[in-house]
């Protein structure tokens, strides 16, 4: 996308910069000093008359959050030069389910969504609720999700939620120009935090190839910020969750728990047994199931066990337990709490549905295991940060034993990498070159990164506010 340098010197004014700009270099200056800046800088007061807050204690604070980007992508164009004024990218793994509200209430502290998506399940009405009409028409107090919409300062008009999934490039255009204008106007007292949708849409229907364009326009514009404003002006740059880079079809989950003597529905009556549902929207790598009696829970994840597509599913076995049942394998989940630590073990009694038997004898050889296969939280996040399912245990009970959103599903099912569960008029839209929303690690490794500060290598959503607000 082409930028006018002189709207640009317009943006990043004195007004639109904060009153100071201590480091505005010049456009040949190469942006790789974040290091220096840290240790010079960063623990170093801006202000002594006592005031805290962007601009005086700490530099304002540009936050961008590029819907849907995955850590491997910005790891690849970085490799291309792009984004080079930034420190390493931290891997920000989102919680499970990986969808947009879930990670970034998490991320940023927020009040938990209703549901998964738009359209979800009312546990307490016993039907489902929501759907389209949160895509259409004027924000309005019913169509927020979570209380972190407060928090933007920019995010996409309503109807581009739509709209990005049937013209994502002009929705990226549009959308990268009405930031551009309203950051330019926006105060300088405080930090600003943008939400760009447009990313997530470019994924899913184009792929990498066009996302990759979109991000080289980023990379300029954001430059050009850099050398107008100086290093008074902190970006950070991360995503939500991540996307697997691959063509995604339909795993037929309905039709396997019809053929099972499963009915679905849209409501619960007194008399709903073997009665389910399943909302059905955005196309996702993930699905939610609401059971009509909770005895049925169990025989629900059994009954896809052998469904192509599906990867494992998980449902509560008791309060301080989840189960884990898939083609590979069944397992528990149990967690424990000594003097407020978490300690997690996993028991394996078919299998190995997670792919974890190496981590455990790795615990094991080092000491980390107690007398009953526990291990600390701290222990269990060091040496599965990286798996194929990043952060495992605690991200899967977490799921069902943590409010991720108001009305929790009964069972969770995580589909492998190129399936995907949703509304079929979605799909007859378009072709899915790319999704996201199971527990793997594309999906699940978002990433986080700074101009100013250098990051850990991998982050928690639950532990990234002190990184984005503090």
């Amino acid at each position: 996308m082409a930028f006018n340098v002189g709207v640009l010197t317009h943006l990043c004014r004195r007004d639109a910069c904060g009153p100071s700009i201590r480091q505005k270099a010049d456009s040949s200056r190469n942006y790789a000093p974040s290091v220096r800046y840290k240790r010079s800088q960063a623990n170093k007061p801006m202000s002594s008359n006592g005031d805290t807050g962007p601009g005086k204690t700490r530099p304002r604070r540009l936050l961008l959050c590029l819907d849907g980007v995955p850590h491997e992508v910005i790891e690849n164009v970085r490799q291309r030069g792009l984004f080079d004024s930034f420190g390493a990218p931290s891997r920000l793994l989102s919680p499970f389910p990986t969808m947009t509200n879930i990670a970034l209430s998490a991320m940023l502290g927020a009040t938990p969504p209703l549901g998964y998506e738009s359209l979800y399940f009312d546990k307490t009405a016993r039907e489902l609720r929501g759907g389209v009409s949160k895509y259409i028409g004027w924000r309005t107090p019913d169509k927020i999700p979570s209380s972190y919409m407060d928090e933007l300062d920019y995010q996409e008009p309503l109807a581009f939620e739509f709209l990005v999934y049937v013209a994502p490039e002009k929705v990226w255009r549009t959308d990268m120009r009405r930031f551009r204008e309203r950051f330019r106007e926006a105060p300088q007292t405080r930090d600003y935090f943008a939400f760009l949708k447009g990313t997530d849409g470019l994924l899913h229907i184009r792929g990498p190839e066009r996302l990759a364009v979109a991000l080289e326009s980023l990379d300029k514009i954001l430059r050009e910020i850099q050398t107008t404003c100086g290093w008074e002006t902190e970006i950070v740059l991360f995503s939500d969750h991540g996307m697997n880079l691959r063509e995604n079809r339909r795993v037929h989950l309905k039709t396997r728990l019809r053929d099972r003597g499963f009915s679905l529905s849209g409501s619960f009556s007194e008399r709903s047994r073997a009665t389910l549902a399943i909302p059905a929207f955005g196309l996702c790598g993930y699905a939610a199931i609401y059971c009509g009696d909770e005895e049925a829970v169990a025989e629900v994840a059994n009954s896809l066990v052998e469904l192509e597509g599906v990867d494992f599913s998980i449902y509560k076995d008791d309060t301080e337990a989840i189960a884990v049942t898939g083609a590979n394998g069944v397992a528990r989940v149990e967690r424990k709490q000594t003097n407020g630590e978490a300690s997690y073990r996993y028991l394996t009694s078919d299998g190995d549905p997670l792919q974890l038997h190496p981590i455990l004898e790795t615990l094991n050889q080092a000491g980390k295991l107690d007398e009953k296969g526990f291990a600390s939280d701290k222990d269990w996040l060091a040496n599965t940060a990286n798996h194929i399912y990043p952060d495992a245990l605690a991200n899967l009970y977490t799921s069902l034993n943590t409010q991720r959103v108001r009305h929790t599903a009964d069972v969770l099912v995580s589909l492998c990498d190129g399936y995907y569960y949703g509304w079929s008029p979605f799909a007859r839209l378009t072709r899915l070159a790319a999704t996201h929303g199971n527990a793997l690690r594309p999906s699940s490794n978002a990433f986080l990164m700074s101009t100013h500060r250098t990051l850990p290598p991998f982050v928690r959503a639950d532990d990234a506010q002190p990184l984005l607000r503090g």
